[in-house]
């Protein structure tokens, strides 16, 4: 998901000290400010996807918006903070409703605070996206085969789990619209968003299961 770079931007430098005393290098991560601060607000440890979302839609004040564009985009901002650490899922895995929990902010992490992230998205939301194992590639440098095939392993699990939930998911608005024919107009949006990001998550496992394959044949 794109974020333009030119909007105006705070920069939150967070440094740590090893036990040397030495200062850490610390990493750039681009962070919505209003989800920042949703973030930071007491009581907001742990939380599901929708709640989060709802939650950003109430700072969306005077923007014209579907609720599905905003869980889209709030889902793939949950997914930048569970790949630095930021947040974890809970224990029990649930296909709806998954809960996260807010940890402590990553060590040596730079934090730059963007305005109208959400806005921003839907203007970049029709340009074409790189192949999955090309963002892969160019957004982790990996320094040895045994590092890339741990890392290749980690992005197969977490995005097969994503899969399946966005999978059954799907399954239950099916099923709902055919049991509530009524409720078409309340929840047909939030069907056909995971119907389609089980399209999309299907695409990028079978990009890392044939980047995984191609590796061990080239072995």
């Amino acid at each position: 998901m794109g974020l333009r770079t030119h909007e105006p931007r705070t920069i939150i430098r967070i440094f740590r000290v090893n036990s040397s005393g030495a200062s850490m290098k610390s990493a750039s991560f681009i962070l919505d400010r209003r989800l920042y601060e949703l973030l930071q607000q007491e009581g907001s440890t742990s939380f599901t996807t929708r709640e989060l979302r709802d939650a950003y839609a109430k700072r969306l004040d005077g923007t014209t918006f579907r609720v599905a564009d905003v869980r889209r985009y709030v889902y793939e901002q949950i997914r930048r903070l569970l790949r630095i650490g930021w947040l974890e899922l809970d224990e029990e895995r649930r296909p709806r409703g998954q809960v996260y929990h807010l940890k402590p902010i990553p060590a040596h992490l730079q934090l730059q605070l963007i305005d109208k992230g959400f806005e921003n998205s839907l203007k970049t939301a029709s340009e074409p996206e790189p192949e999955p194992a090309e963002l892969q590639v160019e957004a982790v440098p990996l320094e040895s085969s045994a590092s890339a095939d741990q890392h290749l392993e980690t992005l197969h699990k977490e995005i097969r789990l994503d899969f399946l939930c966005s999978m059954g998911e799907a399954e239950r608005f099916k099923l709902l619209l055919e049991d509530m024919p009524h409720l078409r107009d309340k929840v047909e949006d939030e069907y056909l968003e995971a119907r389609d990001r089980s399209s999309r998550l299907l695409g990028h496992l079978r990009a890392i299961e044939k980047t995984i394959k191609t590796l061990d044949s080239a072995r």
